[in-house]
């Protein structure tokens, strides 16, 4: 059983109801087609009655619960939740309405935030920054969570360094340009994401162009600064660097470069040191070598709300379907 048939079999356990606004794109509706045979969440598809009548024409979505956006009673119980959240951040009725008529991720976030779903998945027709600002603003951040970051689970078959194939790239969807501080947390946060999807010990590397002091610049101390921090504030976890990524997963390398840490030659969970470098990292190994990549997914909402890359395939959105299932089953747990 692969990673994501396991997440599958864990969701099916805790159903939950999990948002594809993305009426409009075809793969979302192949997505959706498959899900609802393999049965292991509920699927809300969401759109106009064009938009559904034409989805319906792509792919067998009669098993989904289908939202009419037009619908008078629930949009106005929308818009009215929408106003109140937002008053003081200037949001008026007319504002409300244009939002949920124009965006179906405001739309998506509001059900979800209204308790008539319980994560959402979008990002393969829309960018990132159109997906996340509605979470942003509607379901927001958990109790004593200081920011929102993302990270693209990474699934390798056969891989030589590690046996599951199975990583965390963080912050590789969100976080610009994290201060040691931020780094630190996203570490302890990717860490607790790895744990709770894997049921496995996450060992956590902060990575940089330098292992272990062989280099000296402003960049390397960002790190070594966010590990002594990390270290501290996560000591339940197995977390070291600065390490440079053969360091972090090749055990010869490691033996040479980093002989007594426990975390070098054995990391799952990589953090990289900037939004560019983690970008950069996770697309080269997706493509390279043909690594399975599922995100970006967020970790920090009070709920699930995920990414998706605009170049993903329908296998893929199947694949964050489940993470996001599995993700809100989380407060169940």
């Amino acid at each position: 059983m692969n990673f994501i048939e396991y997440l599958k079999k864990r969701a099916s356990l805790q159903r939950k109801r999990i948002i594809l606004p993305e009426i409009m794109d075809e793969r979302v509706i192949k997505a959706a087609e498959i899900i609802l045979k393999e049965d292991f969440c509920d699927i809300v598809l969401i759109g106009n009655a064009d938009e559904i009548e034409k989805a319906k024409e792509i792919a067998d979505i009669s098993k989904a619960t289908i939202i009419d956006t037009d619908n008078e009673d629930l949009k106005k119980r929308l818009v009215s939740s929408l106003v109140s959240l937002r008053r003081d951040k200037g949001m008026t009725e007319e504002i409300a309405q244009k939002l949920l008529r124009d965006d179906y991720m405001y739309y998506a976030c509001m059900l979800v935030k209204d308790g008539l779903a319980d994560g959402v998945v979008s990002g393969a027709c829309h960018s990132t920054a159109n997906t996340l600002r509605p979470a942003l603003q509607i379901i927001k951040s958990k109790k004593d969570v200081p920011f929102v970051s993302a990270f693209f689970l990474m699934e390798m078959e056969n891989c030589q360094y590690n046996k599951d194939g199975l990583f965390i790239f963080a912050d590789s969807g969100l976080m610009q340009n994290p201060t040691s501080e931020e780094l630190a947390y996203i570490a302890g946060s990717s860490a607790d994401s790895f744990l709770f999807l894997t049921e496995k010990e996450p060992r956590v590397a902060l990575l940089s162009h330098s292992t272990l002091g062989s280099s000296e610049h402003s960049d390397v101390s960002k790190v070594t600064e966010a590990v002594k921090l990390a270290k501290k504030n996560f000591p339940q976890f197995k977390i070291d660097g600065e390490l440079q990524v053969d360091a972090a997963i090749v055990p010869e390398v490691a033996k040479k470069k980093a002989p007594n840490s426990e975390v070098a030659g054995k990391a799952n969970v990589l953090i990289f040191p900037d939004l560019d470098a983690g970008n950069i990292g996770y697309k080269l190994v997706e493509r390279l070598a043909n690594a399975k990549a599922y995100g970006p997914i967020c970790q920090g909402l009070s709920k699930p709300i995920n990414d998706l890359s605009r170049g993903c395939s329908v296998l893929d959105i199947v694949g964050v379907v489940a993470i996001t299932a599995v993700q809100a089953t989380m407060e169940n747990s």
